[in-house]
């Protein structure tokens, strides 16, 4: 178990388990917030070990999104000139920068939802791959209700989520989606009574995903995010080079041979990544 200001993350069985743990500030994202997370996310993608990261939170709230008070302190939004105004552009580009990662980790992301997810919560959910929501939980595009646009990728990615005009009504009014219309529309794959149901069900998806040959399920997330982004004919293309790349003979006799003997397959990781400028 590894301990941190915002988080605490434990890696068991191939599972990644990340944890938003400040439950008396409602696990809101200041600063320390970004960091830590950008470390984490940077490291698991790094070494491959996990199959896949489950998220989750401490508290009665998954997350209230953006700490406000960071903008009067240790973050400056200059408005008063055209040189401040463009600054903010370069400082909103490394805030995406790290929910992206989540998008492009080299496993998938499940995230277990309860209370408010609001704000930049919505931006950090709708990066991750699957969602699993409590009764009690409920999404809101809060930054339309102070004022602003939502800017780090939450009218990027939830669009192709949920209905368009689903959509722009929580984008331009700010209101709360509950749970149970969260399911309908999509957003989330399942609703449980509970937090703790919600967080078991995201545990046993994940323990699901590990099973699988770990470089299989690497292909089959850059297969359905290149779908997401591109034509039927240009992914269509982009499949055949994609498993032409990772094709593995053994991986498909191991898995039928494991599915038959009732036992769980055995599966290389995925091989850990060097930075060129961290040789030599």
């Amino acid at each position: 178990m590894t301990t941190l200001t915002c988080f605490s993350l434990a890696e068991t069985d191939h599972i990644a388990h990340l944890v938003l743990n400040r439950p008396e500030r409602l696990n809101t994202m200041d600063p320390t917030f970004w960091r830590e997370l950008d470390g984490v996310l940077a490291a698991l993608h790094q070494a491959g070990t996990a199959r896949v990261l489950v998220i989750s939170s401490m508290g009665k709230h998954f997350s209230a999104g953006m700490a406000l008070e960071t903008f009067a302190g240790a973050v400056q939004m200059d408005d008063q000139s055209p040189e401040g105004r463009a600054a903010i552009s370069d400082l909103l580009a490394g805030m995406q920068a790290t929910f992206t990662r989540l998008d492009d980790l080299r496993m998938p992301v499940v995230v277990a939802i309860q209370g408010g997810c609001i704000g930049g919560a919505v931006d950090m959910v709708t990066a991750s791959c699957l969602r699993y929501a409590s009764a009690d939980a409920f999404f809101c595009v809060q930054e339309i209700n102070i004022g602003m646009v939502a800017d780090v990728g939450t009218l990027q990615r939830l669009p192709k989520l949920v209905p368009f005009a689903v959509a722009k009504e929580m984008a331009y009014t700010g209101r709360r989606l509950p749970a149970n219309q969260a399911l309908a529309y999509g957003l989330v794959n399942a609703v449980l009574d509970t937090p703790e149901a919600a967080l078991a069900a995201a545990l046993a998806c994940a323990r699901e995903i590990a099973s699988k040959p770990p470089v299989a399920i690497w292909g089959t997330k850059q297969a359905l995010h290149y779908a997401r982004d591109h034509s039927v004919a240009d992914s269509l293309q982009q499949m055949g080079w994609l498993q032409g790349t990772i094709w593995s003979n053994d991986h498909v006799r191991e898995s039928i041979t494991a599915m038959q003997a009732k036992r769980a397959g055995q599966f290389p990781p995925l091989s850990t990544l060097q930075a060129f400028t961290d040789l030599g």
